[in-house]
């Protein structure tokens, strides 16, 4: 799914990055409101991993999410 899909959809879809990532707070994606850089971000601080592999996992779930037939 592209990301501007995932944006415009974002409160439809954002229980789908919680499932995903756990450590993801409501308050969290509230603030991310479908911007992937700040979901970079959110995820550098909540794992710990570096913004590359953050990007790397965004981009393969956006992927998933066009697989998706709930969507």
């Amino acid at each position: 799914m592209e990301w501007n899909q995932i944006e415009g959809q974002w409160d439809k879809i954002k229980g789908k990055f919680k499932d995903k990532w756990g450590k993801l707070t409501d308050d969290d994606l509230m603030q991310i409101k479908g911007k992937k850089d700040v979901l970079v971000g959110q995820l550098k601080k909540n794992y710990g991993i570096q913004k590359e592999e953050a990007e790397k996992q965004i981009d393969e779930f956006s992927r998933n999410l066009e697989k998706d037939k709930t969507m």
